[in-house]
Formats: C-alpha cells, structure tokens, sequence
C-alpha cells in the first residue's frame, strides 16, 4: 500500500485526483490522509467525493472514508472494468476533474467505455469543457490516446447541472512527446459563448478580444455560440498557433455584474503574457500532461511559460508511485522545462 500525505506542496485536489488515477492504472493499494489540508475546507468536497467514487466503480474497488469532509481515504483496487458508467456531481463541482481521474484508467482496459458526467462545466478553478475539447483533447490523441467528448448541456457556478457524454477507447500505441521549439505565431482562434443571456454579450467580449489581439495577431477569429444550460452563464477561450508545435489555451468566465468586457480583458492578459514568453505549452496543460507522459516509455521534453507548485506537487506524488524521473528546471512562477522519462504500463490486448 502506498500512502500520500495530501497536504505536501500546493495541499489542493491535485494530489487525490492523481493519486487515485495511479492506484487504479497500477491497481496498487492507496491510502490518502490530510486531504486538502491547506484549503479554507478542508477534506473531501463534493466533486472530490465524486472522484473517489468514479475510481472505486471502474475498480471494483474496497473502500473507505468515501463521505464529505473526510481527509482519510482508503482504497483497494482490483480489476479496472470498461463499460458503461455515470457520475454525478449534485452542486457545480466540475466534471472535467471527475473525467480527467477517470479516463487513464479506462484507456487501460480492454473495451471501451461510454460515460455520462454531471455537474459544472464551465466553472472557476478547474479546466471549463472547451478547454478539454479544443486542447486537452487534441493533445491527449496525439499521445495516443482515443475519447470523443460532446457537451449536451453546459453547467454554470453555482447550480451545476450540465451534462457530458464521453467514450473512450483502449489504447493500443503511446507516444512520447516532445515540443520546444514553438516557431512563428501564426494565428488565434476562439469562442465565446453564453447560455441564457443574449448574444450580444458574447458579441462585445468577441470584439473586446479582438480589438486588443489585432496588434500582436492580424489572423485572429471568434466565434459566438449559444449554448444550452440549467443557468446564466457566459465564457470566453483563446488558443494560439504556431508554426511548430505548441499548445496553449486561455479562458475566462462570467460573473453576476461582470461586464463582457472584463471577462474578454481576462483571457487576453492571459494569453499576451504567454505571448512574451517562448513556451511552447500553457501552465495548465503543462500539469495535465505530467501523469499521462510518466506512463508512456521514452523520453518526453516540453517547455511550459510557468512554473506552478500544482506542477512540482504533481511531480512529487507520480514519483511516489513510479520509478518514473522528472526533472524541472526553472524557478516557481517562471517559464521553464519539463523532462519525463516514462516507464510503460502493459497496454491492452
């Protein structure tokens, strides 16, 4: 049994959400204690509750602690088993987070798996469904790993109640990933959508954006959607190209009394200090890709435009579990580099 103190580094979600796709990948016993120590609430929320019991399914896990507020879980997985599976998360805790624990473990068996997620799509501190489906996505199938995501209905903060429709597939090749050089930028593209509220609001954060990312980017295009949703809500997403590989995504939300043009201003100030850097990959991808990249054999490299404690407490934890090295090299809050020398796990027949 491999035991995580979940109050090392940043003390968030991030180390249980890990560490439960690690045990069940590697159907290693897991025990996890001070859960989020070092948040205002400390111990297991609902989305975190909801993760729990998403990897103790698809396992056909033994399980204890698994109740709101615990900060002691105990799981013993067993057989990872594909198939058809829904989680539900009752407030707007985000379902990207549930998917993300989820779907490594999944990729792993020998069919494939088809998920129905509730819960907040579109929410603050947690990856929004465009992000998944313009980047995260589209990377992760590059590594070799295959899933289709469709967002039938969209869930703001604070009722939640969107809904996701995944599949995922078996894996059957994994490749390493390697992306230093970003070279020229040649465009950017976007979204900007709301629910509930008129389309002139996803008008003026459109115009907002482009009116400020026409100096640095005369190719730059939004679109505008309306999307379906239990609430108001509204959302923009900025994602960069350029000529070689690189891969970053910056959004923002709306808010009760935001102007339209604040929420654009967010995710330009975002994506213009990426743009003084010469990374390759954004801060929150850089952390998403750390666990995926310790399980695929060779080496990977990337450069990333900031440092985050999500990432070296990331690092920190897939140590515990493989025999995996990471090196990073930059300083907290700085661009830098990530290295990854992967060791594989059997993949599915």
């Amino acid at each position: 049994m491999i035991e995580i103190d979940g109050s090392f580094g940043e003390g968030g979600g991030q180390i249980l959400r890990s560490s439960l796709s690690l045990a069940a990948v590697m159907k290693i016993p897991l025990q996890i204690h001070n859960i989020r120590a070092k948040r205002s609430q400390p111990g297991l929320r609902s989305q975190h509750l909801a993760a729990v019991k998403a990897i103790a399914k698809i396992t056909q896990a033994e399980l204890h602690g698994a109740e709101v507020g615990s900060q002691n879980v105990t799981l013993i997985p067993k057989h990872t088993k594909g198939g058809q599976y829904q989680f539900e998360i009752p407030t707007a805790g985000a379902l990207s987070l549930v998917l993300q624990t989820v779907f490594l473990p999944l990729s792993f068996t020998e069919s494939h798996s088809a998920l129905v997620l509730t819960g907040g799509t579109h929410v603050p501190w947690s990856p929004i469904f465009h992000y998944l489906s313009e980047l995260w996505l589209p990377v992760m199938a590059e590594l070799g790993f295959r899933m289709d995501l469709v967002l039938e209905k969209a869930g703001f903060y604070p009722p939640g109640g969107g809904r996701a429709a995944v599949k995922v597939l078996p894996t059957h090749q994994l490749n390493p990933f390697y992306c230093k050089e970003r070279g020229d930028l040649l465009r950017i593209r976007g979204l900007s959508g709301v629910a509930n509220l008129s389309e002139e609001i996803a008008k003026r954060q459109k115009h907002q954006a482009l009116k400020r990312l026409y100096a640095v980017c005369h190719d730059s295009k939004i679109k505008t959607l309306q999307m379906p949703a239990a609430s108001k809500g509204t959302f923009i997403l900025l994602k960069t190209e350029f000529e070689h590989c690189a891969h970053a995504c910056f959004t923002a939300l709306g808010a009760p009394g935001k102007p339209a043009e604040q929420v654009a201003d967010e995710a330009v100030d975002q994506t213009l200090a990426f743009l003084q850097t010469q990374a390759c990959v954004d801060p929150h991808l850089a952390d998403q890709l750390l666990l995926p990249l310790s399980i695929i054999e060779g080496e990977s490299q990337f450069t990333t435009s900031q440092i985050t404690q999500h990432l070296l407490t990331n690092a920190y934890v897939l140590q515990l579990f493989l025999p995996v090295k990471i090196k990073i090299t930059g300083e907290l809050g700085q661009p830098g580099m990530v290295q990854v020398e992967g060791r594989a796990v059997p993949l599915p027949d």
